[in-house]
């Protein structure tokens, strides 16, 4: 059994520097920028999750909830105009993004393409 708890992240505005651009020079880091209120986010979250854990720490889920604090200055930053949105990170920078609940096949094909 796999320990999520080191693959799967909060991130906030005041730690998104450290937490996501900062880590991503090691590892692969997605970011799902989500809040309660919506229906899709709380159905892409837990298939996220279940991805997440087939990359064995190679790929970390950072999870930013917008109304929470300052965090919508993060998706203000990126332009993010719905959620959930999600955003691959590599290296410090924004490798890919995609809107919207999807399946976990398109997440694993959306990680892979972008990874790399």
């Amino acid at each position: 059994m796999h320990n999520l708890k080191q693959y799967i992240i909060n991130v906030h505005y005041e730690d998104f520097q450290e937490k996501v651009l900062q880590a991503s020079a090691q590892r692969t880091i997605l970011v799902d920028l989500w809040a309660d209120w919506c229906p899709p986010c709380l159905v892409i979250g837990p298939l996220l999750e279940k991805v997440i854990t087939d990359y064995n720490g190679e790929v970390v889920l950072a999870k930013l909830e917008v109304d929470e604090g300052e965090n919508m200055k993060i998706a203000g930053r990126y332009q993010v105009r719905g959620f959930p949105t999600v955003m691959l990170f590599r290296d410090g920078e924004e490798k890919g993004r995609f809107s919207g609940a999807q399946t976990a096949g398109y997440i694993k094909q959306f990680i892979e393409s972008h990874s790399g």
